[in-house]
C-alpha cells in the first residue's frame, strides 16, 4: 500500500525517520529535567516533614481444639409400618376391530347403509358408533369410533 499524500516515485528512506523522531526524544528529555528541577525560593518556606512514631495495637488470638476421642454415635430409630391392602382383580377385554365393508352392510351389522352423515341425520341415527346398525368408517372422519359426530 503506497501513502497517497507521497509524491510518486519520491519515497524517504528509512534514516530519514530517525532525523524527526531522535530530535523530539532530546526535547522531550529536556523537558523532563526542567520540570523535575527544585525551585530554591520554595525550600526556604517549607518546613521540612518528619515522620512521627505512631502507637498500634496487635492483636492475636490462638484458638486449639482437641478432639475427641470416640464422638457418641447417634441414635438409630427405624420405623416399619405394615398396612394391608384388599386388590380387586378385573380383567380387560379387547374387541377385536370391526372390518370395514363399503359393499353395503356398514360394518356395524344390519342391514342399513348410510351414503353419508346428511342421510344419517334424516334417518335420527347420528351420530353412529361402532357396533350400531349403518356404521361405516367413511362416517367416522377421526377414527374414533363415532361417526357423524
Amino acid at each position: 500500500m503506497t501513502n497517497p499524500y507521497t509524491p510518486a516515485g519520491r519515497t524517504a528512506p528509512k534514516w530519514a525517520r530517525k532525523r524527526y523522531v531522535l530530535p523530539a526524544l532530546g526535547l522531550a528529555f529536556f523537558i523532563g529535567i526542567g520540570a523535575g528541577a527544585e525551585d530554591s525560593s520554595a525550600k526556604d518556606d517549607a518546613k521540612p516533614l518528619a515522620a512521627k512514631p505512631q502507637p498500634t495495637v496487635t492483636t492475636t488470638a490462638t484458638v486449639t481444639a482437641t478432639p475427641t476421642a470416640d464422638p457418641e454415635p447417634a441414635p438409630t430409630v427405624t420405623v416399619t409400618e405394615t398396612k394391608t391392602v384388599k386388590v380387586k382383580v378385573t380383567k380387560t377385554v379387547t374387541e377385536e376391530p370391526v372390518e370395514e365393508d363399503y359393499s353395503g352392510g356398514g360394518g356395524g351389522g344390519g342391514s342399513v347403509y348410510f351414503e353419508n352423515c346428511d342421510a344419517a341425520r334424516a334417518a335420527g341415527a347420528a351420530p353412529v358408533h361402532v357396533g350400531d346398525p349403518g356404521y361405516g368408517g367413511h362416517l367416522d372422519r377421526d377414527g374414533d369410533g363415532t361417526g357423524c359426530e
